[in-house]
Parts: C-alpha cells; sequence; structure tokens
C-alpha cells in the first residue's frame, strides 16, 4: 500500500515539475510525501496476519 501511494505521488511530482510548471515549490512537498511514504513502508515491512 505504500509504495504504490509513493509510486503515484512521485508520478505526480514529474508530471508537475514537467508539464505545470506553475506550482513552485508546492509540487515538491510531493516528493517529500513519497519519501516518506517509502520510509514507512521499509520500516513497518511486511506483517502477517
Amino acid at each position: 500500500m505504500w509504495i504504490g501511494i509513493a509510486l503515484v505521488l512521485a508520478v505526480l511530482w514529474v508530471l508537475g515539475f514537467f508539464a505545470f510548471h506553475v506550482a513552485g515549490g508546492l509540487i515538491h512537498i510531493l516528493v517529500i510525501l513519497a519519501i516518506i511514504a517509502l520510509v514507512v513502508h521499509f520500516v513497518t515491512g511486511r506483517r502477517v496476519t
């Protein structure tokens, strides 16, 4: 789940950075959120239920 969120945020960041260059610094918040999602994914790991 977290890896999917990170991928979506990374794609949105790339699209925002190259296609819609109007948001400026706000686009970089997406990259920060993607990195946080990846870190949470790798720290929590897979839970066996």
